[in-house]
């Protein structure tokens, strides 16, 4: 099975031609429902016939759809799947401004080979931001993944930790966050310790199992392997040869955060996520994250990637919730402005 095949018309049109008519189906959806999709999001024409696809528009959607078409075609040629989501995702990257990491990211997603493979699936970016993080969680030792709710930060750096465990380049992987939430304190929750703080840490226990296999997850939590924890747990430690993941960050206090950095011992590696948008802490105290994110800028082995609302890769409506949030914000922060003076 070759490449899909480009020939040009001089009214612009642009036709790709298939060498695997059972592969068409799943490349064009059922009822060619991934067609009407990139023509909404592109504003271009696509047309069918056998094994040829006919795109017609501007030179930018002609240019993006190709892309778009060639990576889904590369995926379905290594056996991957082909949804709606990878759709969106090949959409996503093929119109990004960031055209080095939208290439990469394309590439990644046709062709995973550089992407992160766990036991249950192989993750590859879905936007070009997240690509440059893959690529930042590969070369630095400590990162930080800011941005919205949606972006896949979290996600990620639970894939490459659960990746790298697997390759034996880490002994254990140790999740955390801080115990605070939209005001709530742990008091008013049943049980012991344990089931206090279990419902603040049910996203990354979510993340693990869409990795590995429930029975492992189980067999290396119980061997202490994977450790989820809440951030005060963390105090006094040396976590040597581990990947830590510290989430939902920008909860975290200055003396937190330097607290939870220091605790890097050799062989390790850090990833700090947060949105500096959405912190909870109460009124007059500084964020953590905010202050650390000031400080280390510039440090040698630290990288920092930085998601925005284009970035969301959840269902298409919460980047729209997120964009409508800032909107309103900005305009609030706008009003405030006028009214000081």
């Amino acid at each position: 099975m070759n490449a899909p095949v480009k020939t040009g018309h001089e009214d612009g049109r642009v036709e790709l031609s298939f060498a695997d008519n059972r592969l068409l189906p799943l490349l064009f959806g059922e009822h060619e429902q991934y067609l009407a999709r990139v023509e909404k999001q592109l504003a271009v024409k696509l047309v069918t016939r056998g094994n040829i696809l006919t795109i017609a528009g501007n030179s930018q959607g002609r240019d993006a759809a190709q892309a778009v078409f060639s990576a889904l075609w590369e995926r379905l040629r290594a056996g991957l799947s082909v949804g709606p989501a990878e759709v969106d995702a090949a959409v996503r990257m093929a119109i990004s401004a960031d055209l080095p990491s939208a290439g990469q990211g394309l590439a990644q997603f046709a062709d995973p080979n550089g992407a992160i493979r766990t036991k249950r699936k192989v993750i590859a970016p879905r936007s070009a931001t997240q690509a440059r993080y893959l690529e930042a969680l590969n070369e630095n030792e400590l990162v930080f993944g800011l941005g919205p709710a949606g972006t896949g930060k979290t996600y990620l750096a639970v894939a490459q930790a659960v990746s790298l465990l697997l390759q034996g380049k880490v002994d254990r992987i140790i999740l955390s966050r801080p115990a605070v939430e939209a005001g709530e304190r742990l008091g008013f929750l049943p049980g012991d310790m344990k089931d206090k703080v279990d419902p603040y840490l049910r996203p990354l226990y979510d993340a693990l199992h869409d990795m590995m296999p429930a029975d492992q997850v189980a067999k290396r939590m119980e061997t202490g392997v994977i450790e989820v924890a809440p951030l005060a747990f963390m105090r006094g430690r040396t976590l040597a040869h581990a990947f830590v993941i510290l989430d939902e960050a920008q909860n975290t206090t200055p003396m937190q955060m330097k607290m939870f950095l220091t605790r890097m011992g050799d062989g390790s590696r850090m990833v700090v996520t947060g949105d500096v948008t959405q912190i909870d802490l109460p009124s007059g105290t500084k964020s953590g994250l905010k202050e650390a994110l000031s400080i280390l800028r510039g440090v040698e082995g630290v990288g920092f990637v930085e998601f925005s609302d284009q970035d969301v890769v959840r269902h298409p409506l919460v980047g729209r919730i997120v964009r409508a949030y800032d909107a309103a914000q900005r305009a609030q922060t706008a009003a405030n402005a006028e009214e000081r003076r």
